[in-house]
């Protein structure tokens, strides 16, 4: 069904699933950069929801602020804003009646989100999927490279324009330098499973290499024939095989 959360003043819209039972498990599915909550049958996110919710898990999985059906403009979307979004989605989560353990995935920067609201809800998450983690985010605005659009990372533009005819905000650009992704993330003591794709030219490998030294206990998955969206071949099937794996068992 379709829900609603409000967060300073924003109307944040997602999708919450349940199964016919009294008490049951939940999963928060993040979305990245440009995307949103899975509105489509062939969207990554909605295939993943789809596949938990057939084990018989809850799902719950929102569009960011100026993402998909959410309020808020693109321009003014940081990943610190991101995490607000993200906190404002946990609590929803926890309010539910009926939910036992609380599961969080997310896909690129969704991923990085993730990551660190595990690492301030360290004790909420039972467990953590990271797919294609965007960690590099903070890497490109040092150099000055944001999703192949350059810019001088010492005088960061008010204003950025790429992709889809939309416009980064450089308030965006200057937070991503700062970011302290993996001292937050390795706060999280729990279970974490790690996907990427070698074949990923958006995010590299690296990313998640560093996540997998940062925590106690990860498993890391390289795929071999796997792009940023696990698209290729039959990579979209492993990725959603090691997820469900990994969170039923």
């Amino acid at each position: 069904m379709d829900v609603e959360i409000k967060r300073d003043g924003l109307t944040l819209r997602g999708t919450y699933t349940k199964p016919q039972t009294d008490k049951f498990d939940l999963v928060i599915l993040m979305h990245g950069f440009t995307s949103d909550r899975g509105m489509n049958p062939d969207q990554l996110l909605y295939q993943l929801a789809k596949r938990f919710a057939d084990k018989g898990l809850a799902t719950l999985r929102f569009d960011f602020n100026g993402h998909g059906q959410s309020d808020g403009k693109f321009e003014d979307m940081t990943v610190l804003n991101e995490i607000s979004d993200g906190k404002a989605i946990l609590d929803y989560a926890r309010s539910l009646q009926g939910v036992g353990n609380i599961y969080l995935l997310g896909h690129s920067q969704g991923g990085v989100v993730a990551s660190m609201i595990a690492g301030y809800y360290h004790e909420k998450i039972a467990k953590l999927i990271l797919l294609a983690p965007a960690a590099t985010l903070k890497d490109d605005a040092l150099k000055g490279s944001t999703q192949g659009y350059t810019y001088d990372p010492q005088n960061i533009p008010d204003k950025l324009a790429i992709k889809k005819s939309l416009t980064l905000g450089g308030f965006y650009l200057r937070t991503a330098q700062t970011l302290p992704i993996y001292e937050v993330a390795s706060q999280y003591r729990g279970p974490v499973c790690l996907i990427h794709g070698l074949k990923d030219t958006v995010v590299d490998k690296v990313a998640s290499q560093r996540y997998d030294d940062c925590y106690l206990n990860s498993n890391l998955h390289l795929l071999k024939d796997a792009d940023h969206g696990f698209t290729l071949g039959n990579s979209r099937t492993k990725a959603l095989d090691l997820a469900t794996k990994f969170i039923l068992n």
